[in-house]
């Protein structure tokens, strides 16, 4: 097996949605501070994030919509980990549209999909002119039924204005959806496996994941 990172590295106030907080680093107990606890050349660190939840690559469960939404606790293993997937190629589409008959065939599969925009990440033009999917699109998912659904944009929804029927449509079926992926260029369009698992934490419906995809040699 091998693996291909679809995770952005989180770095000291790296910016990921304008607006939202970025993250902050420091250490609790450095290695300085550790020798004079532990002893000469005995040192560990251990460090505080100060972490918005939509950071980096990330994923939304329904409570990030939905107040009665289930939470980062109650995610089901089976939607974000060692899930059967496919990465389609949208790259030069703007708003994308999924025909059912694009989609038979997937229950159960997380579903990826490429654009290209990732390639924009840490430039301000990674924060305009985004590719996003359409409501259509979100209900043929949703028919589908997928097990999750992922994008290497900024948003997976368009974000001219304040609707979003594609986290509406989505959530409201409890499918997971996976935001600023990278790397799918990496990928094949079939034949692999899919993994973005988040911590579980009460309240929560949305946090950072470390995002791959898994490949027979």
């Amino acid at each position: 097996m091998s693996h291909v990172d679809l995770s952005h590295v989180i770095t000291e106030g790296m910016e990921t949605y304008p607006g939202l907080p970025v993250p902050q680093l420091a250490d609790h107990i450095s290695r300085e501070a550790a020798e004079e606890i532990y002893g000469p050349g005995i040192t560990f660190q251990i460090g505080v994030v100060t972490l918005c939840t939509n950071t980096g690559t990330y994923l939304d469960v329904p409570f990030h919509r939905y107040a009665d939404g289930h939470d980062l606790s109650e995610l089901a293993l089976e939607r974000v980990a060692g899930v059967p997937a496919v990465c389609l190629d949208f790259r030069g589409v703007g708003s994308i549209d999924l025909s059912p008959d694009l989609l038979v065939g997937l229950e159960g599969h997380a579903v990826l999909i490429r654009t290209g925009h990732s390639n924009k990440w840490g430039t301000d033009a990674y924060f305009t002119d985004h590719p996003f999917i359409t409501a259509q699109a979100a209900q043929a998912l949703v028919d589908a039924k997928v097990a999750c659904v992922g994008i290497d944009t900024l948003n997976i929804d368009a974000t001219v204005g304040g609707e979003r029927p594609v986290h509406t449509i989505l959530l409201g079926h409890e499918i997971p959806i996976i935001e600023h992926l990278t790397n799918l260029d990496q990928l094949p369009a079939d034949g692999f496996v899919f993994t973005a698992v988040p911590p579980k934490i009460v309240g929560c419906g949305t946090f950072t994941v470390r995002a791959f995809a898994t490949l027979p040699n």
